[in-house]
């Protein structure tokens, strides 16, 4: 006989279409059609009898659940794997054919009878009421598991930046590297059987992928790093999206794809989770805490003049991860939903770097020993911060200081570009009664027996909304005397270059005041100027300055400290689509970036990406000219999508002094 599996019906009906619909793709408890065509005559209800075995694995087997038997009923049952004919009789026979909603993902054989043997690829299905991955919010399906693009948020706490992402998990080839991705885990190799069983579960598909994002203990897909160039690989700051990343992983036998940082890493690991069906969504919390040695306190030491010196607990300006949409039936009730997981390198869980799923409750009511990784993902919200003053006679002291820790926690709306704030998923208000039981679960004394800083000398930092890479601008020291009597006090105030999480550079700038007199309830702003000449060569392409105001009381003898990391802004660029944006038909994207340096721009380049629209490729367009100070670069690049709707051209501009400035046009495309 002959079969068809009407892989367009099916695969559209599925919501896979957008992966092709040149074999089968479906979702898991979702019934699919199959028309076979009988040599031997004509089918006869309750007479002819087909025997189905499907299976999925190099060792398929009933009691691991990689292997299915089920024979033809009268009724569809969609909660296990099952079979029914809905043709009249005939010698063309409709089969509809049903997955368990618990059934492992991946690449199946499907046995029809004797000897028809069919194949498909079966995914998470957050449609089914059934599947561990249900989400029952068709704008929140749209997004976290249908749209190919997104922002992901970095900058700062004070200023936070959107980067657009193409995540493409649906274009060309992406899902079998995704399968990939699962087939080369450690787990795997060790024990396939076993692997695939785990499968049928998101927890522990989440978990492998936080493993396998990054190359630490495995042939994982990308190699981190955060210090000294970037020598064999590119910059994090070059990727527009992860389809080039996992292609290129695929491509070069599964050698980790030089390198990423914590948005990359989290992005990847999104593109594949909703690859998979899994619902998924990339995170950024600010001013997130690094623990090393779990005791929720971050311990970090200044010199006399407020200059941090390095040491392994940082607090990263900003930090990405990815948060996962399951059930937990391996927890007490009430913690489904949100799961946090980090694919980023950072600290060892179950001897392998990997971190997560823990949901987002557990981080909430501080339930430390629920799993996985409570522990750090609490502390990167929660830590204490205390600063130590290091002398040069080798005496400490400590340094009154407010560190805030878990601020903004960010993540793009639903169905738009605006930035949605979550931190409330991850913490009580501040100073609530729920915070403090939180605290006592957690067992985190130190923010138990915190008291309130005296608020005598009262020190912080001010800047002007206007801080754009290339001006020159003034940051304020804003000293307030909030006592009776006179203060004397040295004022030092820094500034100098910094990366995203928290390694340090050249200074920008630097004031050193001895005598700063305050009457009693006065206030003094001290300005520090900042110059391009100066920083210009000082900052990395994160564009990050940090700025510290050390205040030492002659009286007292004690010290304050204020810390603010400043973004500096890039040039916008401009993108404007001409001629009408239809399926299959040729577009021009113009261009354009202003120079915002007093100096010229060489080996300008301009790329775009997107999903559905440049086909599944970067289309770069290099100038031959160089760019003087205030003048345009501008190009024109062409493309033509291959699919309608709302999609995002996502472009990046790169030269000698100005490296990955982003942006993006979001263009509707009509049929």
């Amino acid at each position: 006989g002959r079969w068809n599996l009407e892989c367009l019906f099916n695969n559209t009906d599925h919501r896979t279409d957008l992966n092709g619909v040149d074999r089968l793709i479906v979702r898991r408890g979702q019934p699919f059609t199959v028309s076979l065509y009988l040599r031997s005559g004509s089918y006869q209800p309750g007479i002819s009898s087909l025997d189905c075995v499907a299976e999925t694995g190099p060792q398929p087997s009933e009691q691991y659940g990689t292997r299915a038997r089920f024979g033809l009923s009268s009724s569809m049952d969609t909660s296990t794997w099952s079979a029914t004919v809905t043709s009249p009789p005939g010698d063309m026979v409709a089969l509809s054919i049903c997955s368990s909603p618990k059934a492992p993902i991946g690449r199946y054989t499907l046995t029809l009878g004797q000897s028809e043997k069919i194949e498909f690829v079966l995914l998470f299905n957050p449609w089914c009421p059934a599947d561990a991955v249900y989400m029952d919010n068709e704008q929140n399906l749209a997004e976290y598991v249908l749209s190919q693009d997104g922002i992901i948020f970095r900058g700062s706490s004070k200023h936070t930046i959107p980067t657009p992402w193409n995540f493409g998990q649906f274009e060309s080839g992406i899902l079998d590297i995704c399968l990939r991705i699962l087939d080369m885990n450690p787990k795997c190799l060790r024990n396939p059987g076993k692997d695939y069983s785990g499968r049928r579960n998101p927890i522990y598909v989440t978990r492998v992928l936080s493993a396998m994002v990054n190359c630490n203990d495995d042939k994982g897909v990308l190699l981190g790093k955060w210090t000294d160039g970037y020598e064999g690989g590119v910059s994090p700051l070059v990727w527009r999206g992860s389809v080039e990343i996992l292609r290129n992983w695929d491509t070069q036998s599964c050698q980790p794809v030089r390198y990423g940082q914590c948005w990359v890493f989290a992005a990847v690991a999104c593109s594949v989770s909703r690859a998979l069906g899994i619902p998924c969504r990339v995170i950024t919390n600010y001013l997130s805490a690094h623990d090393t040695n779990s005791n929720l306190v971050i311990e970090r030491y200044v010199n006399e003049n407020g200059e941090l010196i390095q040491s392994r607990e940082m607090i990263w300006n900003y930090h990405c991860w990815v948060e996962s949409w399951m059930t937990r039936p391996d927890l007490k009730p009430d913690f489904d939903g949100w799961q946090a997981s980090d694919p980023t390198p950072q600290e060892k869980s179950e001897g392998v770097y990997c971190c997560g799923p823990i949901p987002l409750r557990a981080i909430k009511e501080g339930e430390l020993a629920f799993k996985y990784d409570a522990p750090f993902v609490f502390a990167e919200v929660n830590a204490d911060v205390v600063t130590v003053m290091k002398k040069k006679d080798g005496s400490t002291s400590k340094v009154t200081t407010i560190g805030l820790v878990g601020q903004m926690i960010s993540t793009k709306s639903v169905g738009s570009d605006s930035r949605e704030d979550v931190t409330h998923l991850y913490k009580y208000p501040e100073g609530s009664d729920e915070e403090r039981e939180a605290f006592k679960k957690a067992n985190h004394l130190n923010k138990l027996l915190q008291e309130n800083p005296d608020p005598g000398l009262h020190v912080t930092i001010k800047v002007t909304s206007d801080m754009r890479k290339g001006c020159d601008f003034d940051v304020f020291a804003v000293v307030t005397n909030n006592t009776e009597e006179e203060k004397k006090c040295r004022l030092v105030f820094g500034s100098c270059a910094v990366s995203y999480n928290g390694v340090l550079g050249g200074n920008c700038g630097f004031k050193d005041l001895l005598n700063v007199q305050l009457p009693p309830g006065a206030e003094r702003r001290v300005p520090l100027r900042l110059n391009y000449s100066k920083y210009g060569d000082q900052v990395t392409e994160d564009n990050l300055i940090r700025l510290a105001v050390l205040l030492h009381n002659y009286s007292t003898g004690e010290a304050k400290l204020a810390m603010r990391n400043i973004v500096l802004d890039n040039p916008e660029i401009k993108v404007r689509i001409l001629g009408e944006p239809k399926e299959n038909r040729k577009l021009a994207a113009e261009i354009s970036l202003q120079n915002p340096l007093p100096e010229p721009l060489d080996n300008c380049c301009f790329s775009i990406e997107g999903a559905n629209l440049t086909g599944g490729k970067i289309i770069s367009e290099r100038l031959g000219c160089t760019v003087g100070p205030g003048e345009d670069a501008k190009v024109k690049i062409y493309f033509t999508p291959t699919h309608s709707g709302l999609r995002k051209l996502v472009v990046d501009f790169d030269s000698n002094k100005l490296c990955h400035v982003k942006g993006y046009r979001n263009v509707i495309i009509g049929k």
